[in-house]
């Protein structure tokens, strides 16, 4: 059994993001760089099956610059995953060419059985790429998985939806599944782990010989919200106002 896991370089959350001076993407300096939370979920659920399946094998891939990409896949392995496949690309490629880079490279290393995604990615939030990467790979998907069972040539899921009900599917395989949180606890990677790690030996795909490539020409941050106006005044006075401003400041009546 081959499953694959793709992960993505994301900003931590405490990181101040700058956009840079040509309005391409952000400024990249001083920022610090982890593995995806979400994604994190996928590679626990991945070792979790090699160790529920003997002789599953665990390929964490990841497109991006290196080193940093690098370092979230040494991550993974440091978690469990056996190999790790670095596929190194530009910085800000678009959703629809990291799709298209991760299904080249799966069929070159002979397709899965599995492949499991994060069900977004907490920078962009485009939530796409396990879609799209599905269809390239012409494979059922399903995402905000919280649930998984793995029965020979099939799978059983369990995800959330609307009104907080769940919805369970079974998908053949191969299948492309985005995780959600609740689906694991991710394990903290042990000091042999992450010994291990630095010593394994990444595969390296250079992006230019892919034929995933788009470009983006315009970045810019939303505008500044106006301050919150106060209205004095009783209720029925409050309601005058708001009317008013609304029809002459925001001129949306």
């Amino acid at each position: 059994m081959k499953i694959f896991v793709c992960i993505k370089q994301v900003p931590d959350t405490e990181t101040k993001i700058k956009i840079n001076s040509d309005k391409t993407g952000i400024d990249t300096a001083g920022v610090k760089w982890v593995m995806n939370p979400y994604d994190e979920y996928a590679v626990e659920e991945a070792v979790k099956l090699k160790e529920k399946n003997p002789g599953a094998t665990v390929f964490a891939v990841t497109v991006g610059p290196k080193p940093r990409a690098a370092d979230v896949l040494r991550t993974a392995l440091a978690m469990g995953a056996d190999e790790g496949i670095l596929v190194n690309a530009p910085e800000g490629i678009d959703p629809f060419s990291t799709a298209k880079a991760l299904a080249e490279t799966i069929q070159a290393e002979g397709g899965a059985q599995l492949i499991l995604t994060g069900k977004l990615a907490i920078d962009d939030n485009a939530s796409s790429v396990g879609q799209m990467l599905a269809e390239n790979l012409n494979a059922p998907h399903m995402t905000v998985v919280s649930k998984l069972s793995y029965e020979g040539e099939k799978i059983t899921v369990e995800r959330d939806i609307e009104g907080g009900a769940k919805e369970v599917a079974q998908l053949m395989l191969p299948a492309v599944i985005g995780a959600n949180k609740g689906l694991n606890m991710p394990r903290y990677a042990s000091l042999p782990g992450i010994m291990k790690a630095k010593k394994k030996v990444l595969k390296e795909i250079d992006f230019s010989a892919l034929d995933a490539k788009t470009k983006m020409v315009n970045f810019s941050l939303p505008a500044e919200k106006p301050p919150v106006k106060i209205i004095p005044g009783d209720s029925a006075q409050q309601v005058s106002s708001l009317v008013q401003l609304l029809r002459d400041e925001a001129k949306v009546l």
